[in-house]
């Protein structure tokens, strides 16, 4: 009875050990690659910073593009204006979750 216990002990204690490890790996981030939790946050601050952009007369049409890595929001694309650049970077700055802007827009 006693060498049954071990023997179904072993397994599942190999079992547990990989998940925990495999769950470390999920959510650890390295300078180049976000945890999961950390992605999760870039894609929301990248949804609110694309609704907000939409909402405003300004930008609202302009095809500005979004990205998000750890809370640093990079926008690119093509404006008319200087101060259609302005605005976007004003609105991006302003959102919760946002810790820095990159202004990659140009004029054309």
């Amino acid at each position: 009875m006693l060498s049954k216990f071990f023997r179904l002990k072993l397994p599942l204690e190999c079992l547990f050990l990989s998940l925990a490890i495999l769950l470390v790996g999920c959510v650890a981030s390295t300078p180049k690659q976000e945890s999961t939790g950390e992605y999760v946050d870039s894609s929301a601050i990248t949804t609110k910073v694309k609704a907000r952009l939409l909402a405003d007369e300004k930008v609202k049409s302009l095809p500005i593009t979004v990205t998000t890595y750890k809370g640093r929001v990079q926008l690119s694309g093509f404006v008319e204006s200087q101060g259609q650049i302005n605005r976007a970077v004003t609105i991006a700055s302003n959102t919760p979750g946002v810790q820095s802007v990159e202004n990659d827009l140009v004029i054309r």
